[in-house]
């Protein structure tokens, strides 16, 4: 299977505080893997550095086989022309999902692909019935945030980061 992610030699300070030391991860199409540790543990702050919401201290990180960023003198630089449209790639669910109160369940995964991507309304609406389904809540399309349970939240937050 090709590899979607790879992650070489990955660290991340904060100030004199080293969150990640030395990860190394393969993930293959297909894959599903788990992250478990303590809380604090650095999970998280993985998964930011992934999607360059937080910024590695070094290492490398392959998404689909292309190295982001460019190599100069040993350190990597990542020009944010460049983490944009990798960062409209890479979806992340949060522990607070952060859903729009304002909108219901398929509105709230349509806006991703129709304000990111660029999509025309047709298509986003397409994408969100779609992944709504896969998650089990195509039902509750029209239904608001806080008429939906936790876990239901959870999984509109889910299909969001799939569309």
């Amino acid at each position: 299977m090709p590899e979607v992610l790879k992650i070489e030699n990955l660290h991340k300070s904060f100030d004199k505080l080293e969150v990640l030391a030395g990860i190394d991860l393969t993930l293959n199409k297909g894959e599903t893997v788990v992250l478990v540790g303590a809380s604090g543990s650095g999970k998280s702050t993985m998964l930011r550095c992934v999607n360059f919401m937080e910024i590695p201290t070094s290492g490398k990180i392959y998404l689909q086989q292309k190295l982001i960023g460019n190599e100069i003198n040993g350190k990597m630089v990542y020009p944010e022309k460049e983490l944009i449209p990798l960062r409209a790639r890479v979806g992340m669910v949060f522990q607070h999902f952060n859903l729009f109160p304002h909108m219901t369940a398929i509105e709230n995964v349509m806006e991703g692909p129709k304000t990111v991507l660029k999509l025309p309304k047709s298509d986003c609406e397409d994408r969100a019935k779609n992944y709504l389904e896969k998650v089990g809540l195509l039902w509750k399309s029209d239904t608001y945030p806080s008429q939906l349970s936790g876990g239901q939240q959870q999984r509109v937050a889910i299909a969001r980061a799939l569309a």
